[in-house]
């Protein structure tokens, strides 16, 4: 292998910004840890000495990518795969279960997740797959293999009962867009989330807004337009007849099921005028937009109670406001959106937090680490950490682009989608603007799996960034 001159070829910028969030995050770990009565800094029991063990693993980890070749990640991507999921089965079978999850391996004093390596495992065969000479979304095969791939460690990681982490797979449709997947799919998927949300907190009102929307998402089929107005015109008439049925007679049934007969003959008139008149098209868009919308809706509250767990269901109340819990599940958000606040414009300053040296916020360490950083470091501070990620994040998106390889192009989106969706939910969550999942936040957050994984994630990029002008399959 022709020797290089790695100084020269990496991109320093990235390791700047990776070397900047991992010490910020210690110093934070650090302070959730720091106990004044006690300021010993060598403790081996506490988590910031352990943190700092984990990140010289890390450096040790960072050398070895650098060092390999970057078409062993292209050869070995689909064994890399191979071996997490199995690692995902085992952990299934003879894992550990800490808060409710079974997913941790543990020997000794040491405790694996096998899900954080997992992320880039996947990553990596993703982009093997999407690189791959002929590959199209448009092909079903395609598609659906694409599919697999994520949907595989998403269904094992839930089964561990591990809820947040099994969601972080669901951005990687942010890729398969990227790649060439029709928006139809991307932008069905935002209002399905919408639509899920409505439904819990408005569901006799939803059935409605369904058809509303269906109508104005499907106008721009011009051949179709004298259809679709009398079809709206035939279904708002049986619709406000099923409605006033419903209010008159108050059967014992769900309001849905009343307003089934003016979806149904409201279809039948589409499907039977568009045929008639040979309108291509434009009954089976329709008409797949519409059942599946309404499948959405009746589903949703049957996923929502027989599906989710009882503290999965009561923290989505909370964050909808369909219920109130300060004390019990709401405690943790608001403890944390309390401590966040207190910090001010300039914070308390570096270990004078109250709120984290009293212990108000559980998991402050790990899911919640952004609290000490709010209370600690104030506005400034916690304005900085959200610049350095959006620093990373370009920054990502920028080298990715850059790429003459598909493989690494992808795997590169990859990496930021991953990024940008632990940024996004674990800030949101701890100032109440998403529900609480339990995932990290890349490179603050104690644990070793979770430093490792994200280190292994972004350095495996970097590396193939070196290699950007070579055409590597």
């Amino acid at each position: 292998m022709p020797s290089r001159n790695y100084n020269k070829s990496i991109d320093w910028i990235t390791v700047g910004l990776y070397s900047l969030l991992v010490l910020f995050g210690w110093l934070n770990i650090y302070a959730a840890n720091f106990n004044p009565e006690n300021p010993v800094f060598f403790d081996t029991n506490k988590e910031y000495f352990k943190q700092l063990v984990w990140i010289g693993f890390s450096l040790v980890f960072v050398g070895m990518i650098i060092i390999t070749d970057s078409k062993f990640y292209v050869e070995f991507s689909y064994i890399f795969y191979g071996i997490t999921i199995l690692l995902l089965i085992v952990v299934l079978l003879f894992g550990k279960e800490i808060n409710g999850a079974k997913s941790w391996f543990e020997i000794g004093p040491i405790r694996f997740q096998p899900a954080e390596l997992s992320k880039m495992a996947t990553n990596l065969a993703v982009a093997r797959a999407l690189s791959r000479y002929g590959f199209s979304f448009k092909k079903f095969s395609d598609l659906l293999k694409a599919g697999a791939i994520i949907l595989f460690p998403m269904l094992l990681i839930l089964l561990q009962n591990d809820t947040g982490s099994a969601l972080v797979y669901t951005v990687f449709i942010i890729v398969f867009y990227r790649e060439g997947l029709t928006g139809y799919i991307l932008t069905f998927g935002i209002i399905a989330a919408i639509v899920t949300t409505l439904t819990l907190m408005i569901p006799n009102a939803t059935i409605i807004g369904l058809i509303v929307v269906g109508v104005l998402i499907i106008l721009y089929f011009k051949g179709a337009r004298t259809v679709l107005y009398k079809a709206t015109i035939a279904g708002a008439i049986i619709l406000g007849l099923s409605y006033a049925t419903y209010v008159y007679l108050k059967p014992d049934i769900q309001l849905e099921y009343v307003l089934m007969p003016a979806v149904i003959i409201t279809s039948v008139y589409i499907l039977y005028t568009t045929i008639a008149k040979r309108i291509n098209k434009f009954a089976p868009t329709y008409l797949l937009i519409l059942w599946s919308a309404i499948i959405l809706v009746l589903s949703a509250d049957y996923f929502f109670e027989n599906v989710l767990q009882l503290h999965h269901r009561n923290r989505i109340e909370v964050l909808l406001g369909l219920k109130e819990d300060p004390t019990g599940v709401g405690w943790n958000v608001n403890q944390s959106k309390i401590a966040i606040g207190s910090g001010g414009i300039g914070g308390k300053g570096y270990l004078q937090g109250t709120q984290t040296k009293f212990n108000f916020v559980p998991e402050q360490s790990t899911d919640f680490i952004y609290c000490t950083v709010g209370e600690e470091w104030g506005f400034i501070g916690s304005t900085a950490v959200v610049l350095l990620f959006l620093a990373l994040l370009l920054r990502l998106l920028f080298l990715a682009e850059k790429q003459h390889s598909a493989f690494s192009r992808v795997y590169g989106y990859g990496v930021a989608a991953i990024f940008f969706f632990h940024f996004a939910i674990n800030i949101g969550m701890t100032i109440g603007l998403a529900p609480v999942i339990g995932i990290p936040l890349p490179f603050f957050s104690y644990g070793g799996s979770s430093l490792w994984g994200f280190t292994l994630l972004l350095f495996v990029f970097l590396k193939l960034d070196i290699n950007r002008n070579e055409l590597i399959r």
